[in-house]
Parts: C-alpha cells; structure tokens; sequence
C-alpha cells in the first residue's frame, strides 16, 4: 500500500499534514505530489481541495481518500480501516 499526499506550498493545513507524515512511521509508502508543479497528477487523483490523501493498493488503485489535515492516531486508523 501506499498513501499518496497532494497538496500546495502555499497550503497551511499541508504543512501541518506533512509535519505528522514526517515524523511517525506509519508502515507504507508515501508519496508527496505538489499540485502546482504537477497539474497532470492532480487531475488524475480529481484533487478538489488540499491536502488531499489517496490510499492506494500495491496496484495502484485507490482504496480510499480524504480531504484536510490529521492526527497521527487518525491516519493509522485510515489506513487500517
């Protein structure tokens, strides 16, 4: 699995989301996309609003999703659910 994180530099609840991915080990893979720099990938994930989090299977396909910054505790259970 893999969670890939879309959002912007201008974005305050992005660097706050980054902050948590940084410094916790949540067991897969991220991948950080900057929306400004790659307008393709954020109309292939339909990003609406930043930060958006796509969860995605080791084939790609996209589990789940969601919109905004959270805790530690609540990524973990993201992922796990």
């Amino acid at each position: 699995m893999k969670l890939v994180k879309l959002g912007a530099a201008w974005c305050q609840p992005c660097k706050m989301l980054d902050q948590v991915l940084e410094t916790n080990d949540f067991g897969v893979q991220i991948e950080y996309i900057d929306i400004d720099a790659s307008l393709d990938k954020a109309k292939k994930y339909n990003v609406r609003g930043v930060p958006t989090v796509v969860l995605e299977d080791d084939e790609g396909n996209e589990l789940r999703r969601f919109v905004g910054a959270k805790n530690a505790s609540e990524i973990r259970e993201f992922i796990t659910n």
